[in-house]
């Protein structure tokens, strides 16, 4: 994993001097957190915990995750990484602290990491929000993603059913069976 940079963002690997801006900047945000599949953070000790098995998996090499620094300030605004697999295609999911929102910046930074993906021998990419999460849906549709089909899935941690979108990135050879 290579760090990318865009016009205003610099995407790269967390590191643990990450922890407090995690937990300040979204992982305690009821509002951030609330379309997520994890609940928000009690105390910087949770994020600390989770931080260290996120820094652990960039030993393995499919592990594209990145936190998301604005180029001019040096803050830590959010992430993007791929949450996991299916059949071989990676799945987006992303997070951005409140103060961040409405400016542009996850569009920018989804966009780059599609095409570092792209770049990095992928055809197909994923990404899912839920229905009533509208700006998630939106950052999507800017990315050029296009909408497959929307299903019912469980969030354990929350004890809740959702209604998911599912978007795909070059839907070559996949089916819209769910």
């Amino acid at each position: 994993m290579r760090q990318l940079e865009t016009e205003r963002l610099i995407l790269r690997k967390l590191n643990e001097n990450d922890a407090q801006a995690i937990f300040d900047n979204w992982a305690s945000d009821p509002e951030v957190t609330r379309y997520l599949t994890w609940l928000p953070h009690a105390s910087v000790d949770t994020t600390v915990m989770i931080l260290n098995l996120w820094l652990e998996n960039y030993s393995e090499e499919d592990c594209y995750r990145y936190g998301i620094e604005n180029k001019e300030t040096g803050e830590l605004m959010g992430m993007i990484d791929v949450v996991g697999y299916e059949d071989g295609i990676p799945v987006i999911g992303y997070v951005l602290g409140r103060r961040f929102w409405n400016r542009g910046y996850m569009p920018e930074a989804c966009k780059a990491v599609i095409q570092e993906l792209l770049d990095c021998g992928y055809e197909n990419i994923t990404i899912e929000a839920m229905t009533d999460n509208p700006r998630s849906n939106r950052v999507i549709q800017k990315c050029g993603l296009h909408y497959a089909w929307t299903y019912e899935k469980e969030r354990p941690l929350r004890g809740d059913k959702v209604k998911l979108n599912r978007y795909y990135l070059n839907e070559k050879g996949l089916s819209n069976d769910r």
